[in-house]
């Protein structure tokens, strides 16, 4: 009986403790949302775990996410990592930053077929930012600050 009780505590306490998703995606998803019409503002980042300006703003991301609940902004962060580091290295990343965005993989080989539908002006690099609303994009190539991420969603 003992036993029971304590695996009912422990599955209670710490179920809510479960890992976040990464979803698999094609660019076809993506693009869906950078065609979208409502009235959802798309705050997108493209980053990667070994890189360090993705990694130093991504707290900007997830407070300004947090901040935004019950607002129509959608923060997606999509994950360049490649496939073999998804189990490895992303989803530990995610678990240990405690990250609650929407957090997805692009499943696109060839990086030349979709960048520049993106953007024209991206040159591949990371981190970039995409803020989309209703067929208005604006485009960054840097690393923000919160302030400047939140100016930025405010426009």
């Amino acid at each position: 009986m003992r036993k029971l009780l304590l695996s009912v505590f422990f599955f209670s306490a710490f179920g809510v403790l479960k890992a976040q998703e990464v979803r698999k995606i094609n660019f076809s998803s993506l693009d869906a949302i950078l065609h979208s019409e409502n009235d959802t503002t798309y705050v997108i980042n493209f980053w990667a775990t070994w890189c360090k300006p993705c990694v130093e703003e991504l707290p900007a991301f997830e407070k300004l996410n947090a901040e935004s609940k019950g607002k129509k902004i959608k923060f997606i962060l999509i994950s360049m990592d490649m496939q073999k580091e998804i189990d490895a290295k992303l989803k530990p990343f995610i678990a240990k930053n405690d990250m609650h965005s929407t957090i997805w993989w692009l499943n696109a080989v060839d990086a030349n077929d979709w960048i520049d539908k993106v953007s024209t002006e991206w040159s591949g690099a990371v981190p970039a930012t995409v803020i989309y609303k209703n067929k208005k994009k604006r485009f960054f190539e840097k690393s923000f600050s919160y302030e400047e991420l939140k100016a930025e969603v405010e426009k």
